[in-house]
């Protein structure tokens, strides 16, 4: 018999631990990551204009930033991002706020030299520089405010110009058919979340409203019991007061009657008087 229930309780732990791995399974296999980057060296980066600190490799097909101390990828209309520029991917669930001050057209521009008419000497920055100085520049806005970015006799455009096109891109960025079809199981889905949402929100009201609930439950006992003893009482009240009217009219009687009966009864001071003259 012991070794029987020593035998549930294992299995029963067995099936416990192997629930959360199948759910760890089950994120891991649904967003898929990116293919590692096979660089022969460390890869030099250029710095874009317009921008707060963005960084790109410019020989490689694919867009690959660096940013806030980060590496950033767009592939398969999905983000990831990682500290390491060739491997070590991890999806992002959002769009870096960098990403649409970032000209499309930069590939162009970066072949050849120009910069919407201005002459563009960028400065090809090496890894192991990138990595010693990208915070200090950050901190003083080296290439916006020293080098402006290495265009020639170049204005940065005015904040509200550099918001226009922010929403520009940001519009032409959502009509990309890789975009469209990851934003389709996430506009799916929202629904339930919101319903999950709305459901654990409802969850504290609910346990507040049945903690208010239980002390009148507690109480409406008692109060049963109390109606039922006041219930023979209130049966009572009329008989007792019918009880009342009939002594009324009977202590009336009975003094009526003794108002009679010595009103009848002789006086005796006068019939001794009376007997004491004929004497």
């Amino acid at each position: 018999m012991k070794r029987l229930i020593w035998g549930t309780l294992l299995l029963a732990l067995a099936v416990a631990v192997s629930v959360p791995a199948t759910a760890r399974a089950d994120v891991s296999i649904r967003i898929a990551l990116p293919p590692p980057f096979i660089f022969p060296a460390p890869p030099d980066v250029i710095v874009m204009p317009d921008t707060s600190d963005v960084y790109v490799v410019p020989d490689i097909d694919e867009d690959l930033y660096f940013w806030d101390g980060w590496w950033w990828r767009l592939w398969n209309g999905r983000w990831y991002r990682s500290h390491y520029y060739s491997r070590g991917w991890r999806y992002y669930n959002d769009i870096p706020i960098f990403y649409f001050d970032v000209d499309p057209g930069w590939r162009g521009y970066y072949r050849d030299r120009d910069w919407y008419g201005h002459t563009w000497n960028y400065d090809r920055i090496p890894y192991q520089r990138l990595q010693r100085s990208w915070k200090g520049w950050k901190s003083d806005r080296h290439w916006e405010r020293q080098g402006t970015w290495g265009v020639q006799g170049y204005q940065p455009r005015p904040q509200p110009q550099r918001q226009e096109l922010r929403q520009q891109r940001q519009q032409q960025y959502q009509q990309r058919p890789e975009v469209q079809k990851q934003r389709q199981p996430q506009e799916r889905s929202q629904p339930q979340q919101r319903e999950q949402r709305t459901q654990e929100r409802a969850q504290p009201q609910q346990r507040e409203q049945t903690r208010e609930q239980k002390p009148q439950e507690r109480a409406q006992p008692q109060q049963r019991e109390r109606t039922r003893e006041q219930k023979p009482q209130e049966r009572a009240q009329p008989q007792q007061r019918e009880r009342t009217r009939e002594q009324k009219p009977k202590g009336r009687g009975q003094q009526d009657e003794q108002t009679k009966e010595q009103g009848d009864a002789p006086d005796k001071g006068h019939s001794d008087e009376k007997k004491h003259r004929g004497e």
